[in-house]
């Protein structure tokens, strides 16, 4: 795996948490793209234990305290029901080892704030997925999971990225960057925004209809990549949902949406050639059928007929927000050449024109699994 963080000596963060044993060594782990992350190994009891530590993106997260509150509240709810139904613990959701002092995370001398996890042995990630089995077991995943913090007690979940996906905000932002135009990027994406202004309506959908009363709230992922779901390395099935920084109040169509922008393209985010732009029915298929299982008389008919719409507005989100960062000068998200940002937003925007020539075909899929 590409480590995702630079080199830290983890000794100076390893003694603020509970783990007990001889130190053996550590170094980064994974390939995700916010937090950095590291995988430290100790001998204990004659058994090699292995933990991971990650920093959290202050430039992502503002509150990262909030980001802990959210993620202990929803383990502990988790750990509680997977216990319930004689499931493990252990392995089938993120575990947070504690501070000596009892809390959920430390801070460095950086004010850098820090967090342990339990390792899950004998399962690991994917960053793509072709395996239709395998996409069915994710998306069953994410499902079960917005079932099982669906009864959450207690006050909702804080906003831990405010209107991370209010397609109306990130519209208005998309409107302000071009009309800024800092770096002078607007002449080369005309068609872009054209493309995206005749798609305007749309954006304020999901938010009108839960303004009516006819969409709900749920405790939703909102971050549904392939790579978010552990997969037993012996029986292939779903162990757990992670990275749960993101989890927090939102529309559960989104979810499926995200998951399927995803895991049903043909290409990669930042493909340049267009024509290799697709959306994988086959894929969509295993997708919308693995997430209707796990929801199954949990979302409402109105929030299963929304599925397929909600694929096309998560990948029309992600198109503004890429274009938004290019006309921005790059800020949010790493590039690794010149117009990245742009290309990636060209990319989300094919898929979106894919997406609506097989609308028909998506739709009949979700009434025939559903």
């Amino acid at each position: 795996m590409k480590p995702t963080a630079p080199a830290f000596d983890l000794t100076r963060i390893i003694p603020c948490f509970e783990i007990e044993g001889e130190f053996l060594d550590a170094g980064p782990y994974g390939t995700g793209h916010i937090n950095d992350t590291y995988a430290s190994r100790f001998r204990k009891g004659g058994a090699v234990v292995r933990y991971i530590h990650q920093r959290v993106n202050p430039h992502v997260f503002k509150r990262p305290d909030l980001v802990m509150a959210n993620v202990e509240r929803v383990t502990k709810h988790l750990r509680r029901k997977v216990v319930a139904a004689a499931g493990n613990p252990d392995r089938e959701t993120l575990n947070l080892v504690p501070t000596r002092d009892g809390a959920t995370f430390c801070r460095d001398e950086e004010g850098h704030t820090w967090r342990t996890y339990l390792f899950i042995e004998y399962a690991h990630t994917y960053d793509l997925v072709r395996d239709h089995d395998l996409a069915r077991e994710a998306a069953f995943a994410f499902g079960r999971f917005q079932r099982l913090v669906a009864d959450l007690p207690g006050d909702p979940l804080s906003e831990t990225i405010p209107d991370f996906h209010n397609t109306v905000w990130r519209y208005s932002q998309f409107l302000e960057a071009v009309e800024r135009d800092r770096f002078n990027r607007a002449a080369a994406a005309k068609a872009e925004f054209a493309f995206i202004k005749a798609r305007a309506a749309e954006t304020s959908r999901l938010v009108d209809l839960h303004r009516e009363g006819r969409l709900p709230l749920r405790n939703t992922h909102n971050d549904t990549k392939f790579n978010n779901v552990m997969i037993d390395e012996r029986t292939r099935a779903a162990v757990c949902v992670i990275d749960l920084d993101t989890v927090m109040p939102g529309f559960g169509v989104v979810d499926f949406g995200e998951c399927v922008r995803t895991g049903a393209a043909t290409a990669v985010e930042d493909e340049r050639d267009l024509a290799k732009v697709k959306l994988d029915l086959a894929m969509f298929e295993a997708l919308a059928g693995g997430f209707l299982e796990a929801t199954s008389g949990f979302l409402s008919p109105l929030e299963v007929e929304l599925l397929p719409f909600a694929c096309r507005l998560m990948t029309l989100e992600n198109g503004m927000r890429f274009l938004t960062d290019h006309l921005s000068g790059d800020v949010y998200y790493k590039i690794r050449r010149e117009g990245h940002n742009l290309d990636r937003a060209r990319t989300q925007l094919r898929l979106v024109e894919e997406m609506e020539r097989v609308e028909e075909a998506m739709a009949a899929a979700i009434v025939r699994l559903g």
